[in-house]
């Protein structure tokens, strides 16, 4: 059985199939064409909600998955992930560069989480 959490016509922000969350690409609204810093907080912060809504935490994350429009915003991602990320529990991470949707985006981040 399927949970879908947040869905439109489009996608879910999440979807929870037994005790795992797969959690859909998350990109910033209200920060977006800002820095890949200010968008990153902005993207954790809506990842947290979207991980409240399944019922856990980002210690619950198993696999993290970030994509940056150009990596060599490599250590501004990694100024906010530092500060969000719990330490000792950091889940799996890969992060690549990647043409992203719109041009004004920096940063767009999914993931894997178990209940």
């Amino acid at each position: 059985m399927l949970e879908r959490i947040n869905p439109d016509a489009r996608w879910s922000d999440a979807v929870v199939v037994g005790n795992l969350i797969f959690v859909a690409g998350h990109t910033a609204e209200k920060t977006r064409g800002q820095s890949v810093r200010e968008q990153t907080e902005e993207v954790l912060q809506l990842l947290d909600e979207t991980l409240a809504q399944a019922g856990v935490t980002k210690r619950n994350l198993a696999m993290v998955q970030i994509y940056l429009a150009d990596m060599s915003n490599f250590d501004q991602m990694n100024e906010a992930w530092d500060r969000w990320v719990i330490p000792g529990e950091a889940p799996a991470r890969a992060t690549v560069e990647s043409r992203l949707a719109y041009p004004d985006l920096g940063v767009e981040i999914t993931a894997v989480a178990s209940r």
